[in-house]
């Protein structure tokens, strides 16, 4: 029901989103230089590996310096990468995932290889699903690079307080999976953009 679910609104997301697909390409290319898309290795369901495909946002060279983005303010986001991350609109792209089966709608945000390599096998559980373009977590640490910023080392708070969190918000979805539990995130996530 769910995959039925995520094909019928990313379909209709892509077709109501194309101008906006469109502005936002000619918005990066004006920018800066390089590609319009980024796409990045990320784990998917059962731990197999997959492009994550985003609006380029940041510095074409962004990942040599870090794989995580610590503050709002960080000098490798570009000013229309500013603009998209404020409102998620660089998450855009990851419509094309959905309709791939790579990921779904709802469900956890997947990582990069450098952090599921940390889980303990409880945590593991959270690669049993399709990760989401939005969920419970997401909600939660809307704001996570304010609160990153404000640590002495941010990787080693992400990997040690907001990823174990987010892995146990998640797990709570994933425990109880229901159409009324997709739709409730999904409102509270345009609720939380539109802010």
């Amino acid at each position: 029901m769910t995959r039925i679910l995520d094909i019928l609104i990313a379909l209709a997301c892509l077709v109501i989103f194309c101008p906006v697909f469109i502005l936002l390409a000619i918005r990066i290319k004006l920018d800066t230089k390089g590609y319009v898309f980024y796409k990045q290795k990320r784990i998917g369901r059962f731990g197999k590996e997959f492009f994550l495909y985003k609006f380029r946002s940041m510095r074409t060279d962004a990942d040599k310096e870090s794989l995580l983005t610590f503050s709002d303010a960080d000098t490798r986001i570009t000013n229309s990468g500013a603009f998209m991350r404020k409102y998620k609109l660089d998450e855009l792209p990851q419509l094309i995932n959905v309709l791939m089966g790579q990921m779904s709608m709802v469900g956890p945000r997947p990582e990069v290889k450098k952090y599921t390599d940390l889980y303990n096998a409880e945590q593991q559980a959270v690669l049993n699903v399709r990760p989401g373009i939005t969920d419970v977590a997401s909600i939660t640490y809307y704001n996570e690079n304010s609160l990153l910023e404000q640590q002495d080392n941010p990787e080693e708070y992400y990997i040690n307080h907001i990823m174990p969190d987010k892995i146990r918000l998640n797990m709570v979805y994933i425990n109880n999976p229901s159409v009324y539990n997709y739709f409730r995130i999904i409102l509270l996530t345009i609720k939380a953009v539109c802010k």
